[in-house]
């Protein structure tokens, strides 16, 4: 079970879970359209171990639905907000996808409140100037074509391959309104994070890094297994690990998986 927290900061609503446990803290951070929520299965043994928090971005889940600033300093902020409101560091931070990308940044801001990094999906590469706005109409369309309102939770798991925990994780983000399901999110504004998130390289931030850090790649995931190889060549502390026949939401494919790569990394933390 998890308790929602909320929180404001600048006049933007934040929302996490509270997955309880006690420990050494883990934060985890959700990708482009996801929520907190997507996170139970981890947090289900997590929270053997450790005090885990799931933060809803802002723009998703619970938290502020159209925020005005939706850039990347933006989410570091956040991060590095509810981390000290909540007195947890130095914690765990784990990240997929987007989420991945605001980790590594808010570890770089902030490495007195980071004591261990994961980056699940994600890179300090950037999109070339041509591949921003493909990339961002590409989001657009595929989130157009969820065939929303959904009549119901089993019509939601279905249309995302269910039941598994990936179907589920997706479905349990959506929202009741009387009596049909919608996203918690606004196309717009997941299409102008997207823009933010891609549109420059972060590799200056990526090298500055110095806690351990576990960089982990879906083998059926869409970025190029040399963008990770350099990655862990241009970090001192940092181990890659791949993991077979998951692709990008990896955490959720393949959780079992997930739980090995992890949990063999937090022993040496």
């Amino acid at each position: 079970m998890s308790r929602e927290l909320l929180f404001k900061r600048e006049g933007v609503r934040l929302a996490c879970l509270d997955f309880g446990g006690s420990g050494i803290p883990v934060v985890l951070l959700h990708g482009l359209a996801g929520h907190g929520g997507e996170w139970a299965e981890s947090a289900s043994w997590l929270t053997e171990h450790h005090r885990v928090i799931a933060i809803d971005a802002r723009g998703h889940g619970n938290s502020e639905h159209v925020p005005e600033d939706v850039s990347r300093a933006a989410h570091v902020a956040d991060t590095a907000f509810v981390i000290e409101e909540l007195g947890l560091g130095p914690v765990i931070l784990v990240g997929q996808s987007l989420g991945g990308h605001t980790a590594f940044l808010t570890a770089a801001a902030n490495p007195d409140l980071i004591r261990a990094l994961v980056v699940i999906e994600a890179t300090p590469e950037s999109a070339t100037s041509g591949e921003v706005e493909q990339r961002v109409l590409a989001l657009g369309d595929s989130l157009a074509a969820w065939p929303v309102p959904f009549e119901s939770m089993s019509a939601a798991v279905s249309f995302w391959g269910g039941p598994s925990v990936k179907a589920h994780a997706w479905a349990s983000g959506l929202e009741d309104r009387a009596g049909m399901l919608w996203p918690r999110f606004d196309l717009t504004i997941m299409m102008r994070t997207l823009r933010e998130g891609i549109c420059r390289p972060c590799w200056q931030e990526w090298e500055a890094l110095r806690m351990p850090t576990l960089i982990v790649r879906g083998a059926q995931g869409p970025i190029p297994l040399t963008i990770f190889t350099s990655m862990g060549e241009r970090q001192s502390r940092a181990q890659l690990v791949e993991i077979p026949d998951a692709g990008h939401d990896l955490h959720i494919e393949a959780p079992s998986r997930w739980k090995d790569a992890f949990t063999a990394f937090l022993a040496g933390v």
